[in-house]
């Protein structure tokens, strides 16, 4: 893979070499028939907030290709349909009528406002114009009309009377150029005995007034200013202080830090604050915070509004008392945040922040012109808050005109085919506009293969490094079935893979061993997955053919009685599930990717435990209770993420392994007969 991808930058011109990371030769003699790479990872995907399942699978950018060119606006205040023609367009349309059809084309230049308009009225007279039609009725300007300036009134010129024939065309056109010229863009048609047809040159409401600018792919994004919502910015929502974050652990008292913002408060004045609250309001600062009543948490939070508190301070031996209302711990953190020019106080802050919906756009992200061109009857925004499985019927259902269809049709191609990608892969069950950030690694690792088949790039060489990670078996299926049609489309897939099941899928196989680190680093077999079977020589086709195994355990441990139990449990997807986990034992949690199984484990039970043991201000997924703390005393998260990037550490520094090793060395004759101490077996210490 090094040497691909390095054979591929350097291919590229200095100038562009220069934004791309450079990779090391690898220390190889020859690599033949090498074509281009790329590694697809388990890691989790951007952490970018503006990054969504939509726009790592390329189908938005489809989206707002196909809402440009055939979405239909609407007006957002009334919600009428707005339609732009050109002239071409409207003389195309009147001619649609059938023949000798009389109509009347005239120019709206007044639409239901208050006034006399006699300006206007001596202005078309100048003109040269003959007739208009008043509130309906026709009326001719060589007499004198008067109007009553209290009431609202729709004036409409009329420019010409026609009988349609082919030989009107020209004349048509003209009247047309006139006709939209004096009403900025817009003509009516009267169809004698039928009805009116309303043209507009602009994307604009004729009742509201309201204009639109031309419909492009860029109104669509919400990472452009053309389509951003101007309030959020097209992130979707907006931050503000969380009283849940503020106080994270209700379970403690004000005493202990419930507050945290509080907690490290220790000043005198402080501690003067809270001792007259708690004598205004009558509560205890020992209190657990939950068991407060609910007007000391609203005062505490929200402040005491005009209520005045009698708050002192002591100077010498006198005390001294003043009145006044108390701010409240949110409202004091708002000031202070908007205040402040330190980004270090802000980021301190920040701890207590979290987002909720935009108020204008909904956490829709866009402008709300964007939001109201719909195609049969839905807005982009609404297409991707579906299920990809319910999208991909949307956009299988869906019907347009002769011409549309022929604009639209390789458009919907591609988006048809992209989400067909991710329902293949096992993803129906994720939005288009679900945040990126919020992915599991097996969910993100799938989303980039989909994404992959879906560019149906030929030739090139795909590297995975054990995808199965962290799959459930029915995902694991999903995922080779992805991998197979990589290589049936023309590509090379090479996966570095313990899992049986990928091993027996694979056409060829090379077993690397024969044991690891100095006992490894050859060849020891390579052929079919059935080669590698009969090949006494592998340990891994050993284990394949059955002739080595590892035994499952007859007995099983039993459970003491003690347990942990979550209750109520409510975050992300979970449906307030009450779990009991045995202590003592091994408990294993399985479920298929994405079906909440981190959500309960970290993000629920590890912070919620972290908070009541170590009053860790990190939120917990919402639960309503857990019981059995009183036999937990400690709780560790081993993940998976890289222990350190300092060059100064290693396994003994890491482990601590260290720290005995050098008191021990310090504590030989001849350490000690020299004066060395622990630090002058360290390389981490000056002298060492």
């Amino acid at each position: 893979y090094a040497e691909g991808q390095r054979r591929y930058v350097e291919s590229l011109s200095a100038y562009a070499r220069q934004f791309l990371e450079q990779m090391e030769k690898p220390d190889v003699e020859n690599i033949e028939g090498l074509s281009p790479a790329i590694s697809i990872e388990q890691k989790t995907t951007s952490k970018n907030p503006r990054s969504t399942v939509g726009t790592v699978t390329e189908i938005y950018d489809y989206l707002r290709l196909l809402f440009a060119r055939v979405g239909r606006p609407y007006c957002y205040k009334c919600g009428k349909e707005i339609a732009a023609q050109t002239i071409q367009q409207m003389v195309d349309r009147v001619m649609e009528l059938p023949q000798d059809t009389k109509i009347i084309l005239s120019s709206p230049i007044v639409r239901g406002r208050k006034g006399e308009y006699k300006k206007e009225l001596d202005q078309l007279r100048k003109d040269g114009y003959t007739k208009v039609k008043i509130d309906g009725e026709i009326k001719d300007l060589s007499e004198e009309i008067v109007l009553d300036k209290k009431k609202k009134h729709t004036i409409d010129v009329v420019i010409d009377r026609l009988v349609i024939k082919q030989s009107i065309i020209k004349r048509l056109a003209d009247s047309f150029e006139v006709a939209t010229k004096l009403s900025n863009g817009i003509a009516k048609v009267e169809v004698v005995g039928k009805g009116e047809i309303l043209f507009n040159e602009n994307l604009a409401c004729v009742d509201c007034g309201i204009s639109y600018p031309e419909l492009t792919p860029a109104m669509f994004s919400f990472n452009s200013p053309y389509g951003a919502c101007p309030e959020c910015n097209g992130l979707g929502g907006k931050l503000y202080f969380d009283p849940d974050l503020v106080v994270p652990n209700k379970e403690i008292s004000l005493r202990e830090g419930a507050i945290a913002p509080w907690g490290r408060k220790s000043s005198i004045y402080f501690h003067q604050m809270l001792d007259a609250l708690s004598r205004h309001f009558g509560f205890d600062i020992y209190t657990p915070f939950k068991e407060l009543p609910k007007k000391v948490h609203d005062v505490l939070l929200y402040g005491s509004g005009d209520e005045e508190v009698e708050f002192y301070y002591e100077k010498g031996d006198r005390r001294h008392y003043y009145k006044k209302p108390f701010e409240g711990v949110l409202k004091n953190l708002e000031r202070r945040y908007h205040e402040t020019d330190s980004p270090d106080v802000m980021d301190d802050m920040a701890h207590y922040m979290n987002t909720q919906p935009c108020p204008v756009c909904n956490g829709s992200r866009l402008k709300k012109e964007a939001l109201f061109v719909k195609i049969d009857g839905r807005s982009i925004d609404d297409v991707t808050r579906m299920s990809i499985k319910e999208c991909f019927r949307f956009f299988k259902g869906l019907t347009f005109g002769k011409s549309e269809a022929e604009i639209a049709r390789r458009v919907l191609k591609e988006i048809a085919e992209r989400l067909g990608f991710l329902i293949n892969v096992g993803l129906d069950y994720l939005t288009l506009e679900r945040p990126a950030a919020t992915l599991s690694g097996g969910e993100g690792q799938r989303i980039r293969l989909a994404t992959q088949i879906g560019s149906s790039l030929v030739g090139v060489l795909y590297i995975l490094d054990e995808p199965s990670i962290g799959l459930h078996q029915r995902d694991n299926k999903r995922l080779l079935d992805a991998l197979k049609r990589l290589r049936d489309i023309g590509n090379t897939v090479l996966v570095v893979e313990h899992d049986e099941e990928t091993i027996v899928s694979a056409d060829y196989v090379i077993d690397m061993g024969p044991g690891a680190g100095e006992g490894g680093g050859r060849v020891v077999a390579t052929g079919t997955p059935m080669e590698i079977i009969r090949n006494k020589e592998s340990l891994t086709g050993r284990y394949l053919s059955k002739e080595l195994e590892i035994p499952v355990p007859s007995d099983r441990r039993k459970a003491d009685g003690r347990f942990l139990t979550i209750k109520g449990a409510k975050a992300n997807n979970l449906k307030n599930i009450t779990v009991k986990i045995p202590l003592g034992l091994i408990t294993c949690v399985t479920g298929v990717s994405g079906s909440g199984k981190s959500t309960l484990v970290v993000d629920t039970l590890f912070k919620a435990l972290a908070q009541r043991l170590y009053h860790s201000k990190e939120r917990a997924g919402e639960v309503e209770n857990i019981l059995g703390l009183e036999n937990v005393d400690k709780v560790i998260d081993i993940d998976q993420s890289p222990i350190g990037r300092t060059p100064r550490s290693n396994p003994a520094t890491y482990t601590g392994l260290f720290t005995p090793m050098r008191d021990l060395f310090s504590g030989l004759p001849e350490a000690r007969m020299r004066g060395y101490k622990a630090g002058r077996f360290s390389f981490n210490v000056k002298g060492g």
